[in-house]
């Protein structure tokens, strides 16, 4: 029977403990999860079991509900569910449907976080019939299943244009096949994305982009142009992505404003610029950032047109199969929300 119930009432909850970022370790085996969506790095030991609920407690992500498979080291920024009463994955996805409503219980202005007595306050949906619950554990983890599936096929598909392009134009950073070169201030002009105030951001109408695709929308147009925006602040520093225009470029990135040699294809070079792979020249420091300098100074192939337009059309067939495939991720993910809310909601 589906009730109402408060977080402390059928599972306890408590934070990790701090590993210094210095002292992560790259080829450890197991994640080191701190609060954010995404591990942080890797450590040697674990202190929580596979199959673990997390719950972000500080930064912008405070509130994110994540489900760790494997063991894993929990750090001070996250608190860990345990002794669950019931199925802990049932759990999960009841906490998951309300994640924006956790999100809400946060706090605090330049470092956002969740007080563990608010947390423990948060009252949600349960079905606290067993049976029932493995029955929607079922349904939704056969989703989840499919939609990782669908994921895995998209980033076979991304690998298949890269082991292309390597087949076709080697290393780009280290000229392998001996094409003719030209550095960036040679082939483009880079301009810095701007501001947009808060009035002025809206659910549709021009696209915003930022490092990591559509940040907003707004009513106003700073570039016309296809270009290639790039992510300037953040963890998608050094990102890239060819866009279509018109468009409003944000103050986390950059662009491409101005294409000085038409020989150079605006796709190629978006592709090339993958494969360099300008993530690693992310300043170091707590925010990572990239510069114009690193990608003004570097030296980009030129291959003969020709060559460049048959990687184009292999390219456009890849993304022929992208399209049916997101397509099916697409419907699916919906179907997966709409059971999420026809459970939970």
């Amino acid at each position: 029977m589906r009730k109402s119930v408060k977080l402390k009432d059928i599972v306890e909850y408590a934070k990790g403990s701090q590993i210094n970022g210095d002292n992560l370790i790259e080829e450890a085996e197991f994640d080191y999860l701190n609060g954010g969506i995404n591990p942080s790095g890797k450590w040697n030991e674990t202190n929580c079991d596979a199959n673990t609920i997390t719950i972000s407690e500080g930064g912008n992500s405070c509130g994110y509900v994540n489900y760790m498979r494997k063991p894993f080291w929990c750090g001070a920024h996250c608190y860990y569910l345990y002794n669950v009463v019931g199925n802990t994955q049932y759990l999960y996805y009841a906490l998951k449907s309300q994640q924006d409503r956790i999100m809400k219980l946060r706090s605090g202005a330049c470092m956002p976080n969740i007080k563990k007595g608010d947390l423990g306050d948060f009252e949600f949906n349960f079905d606290d019939d067993v049976k029932g619950q493995e029955k929607v554990t079922n349904i939704l983890s056969k989703l989840e299943s499919v939609i990782e599936e669908r994921k895995q096929e998209l980033l076979c598909l991304d690998k298949l244009t890269k082991a292309r392009f390597v087949e076709m134009f080697g290393n780009p950073r280290l000229n392998e096949k001996g094409f003719k070169c030209k550095k960036g201030f040679e082939l483009f002009k880079i301009s810095n994305g701007k501001a947009v105030s808060n009035e002025k951001r809206f659910e549709s109408g021009i696209p915003a982009y930022g490092g990591n695709g559509i940040s907003w929308y707004t009513n106003t147009v700073l570039f016309e142009e296809d270009t290639i925006v790039i992510g300037r602040v953040g963890f998608q520093s050094g990102n890239v992505h060819f866009v279509k225009g018109p468009m409003w470029i944000t103050d986390n990135a950059m662009y491409i404003s101005e294409l000085y040699d038409d020989s150079l294809s605006l796709v190629f070079l978006c592709d090339m610029m993958e494969q360099i792979d300008f993530t690693r020249d992310q300043d170091a420091g707590d925010l990572k950032k990239v510069t114009q300098k690193p990608f003004m100074e570097m030296e980009y192939i030129l291959p003969e047109k020709s060559l460049q337009k048959e990687y184009i059309n292999f390219v456009h067939q890849v993304d022929k199969s992208k399209v049916a495939v997101q397509k099916a991720l697409d419907e699916t993910k919906l179907l997966f929300d709409s059971l999420m809310q026809k459970y939970f909601g």
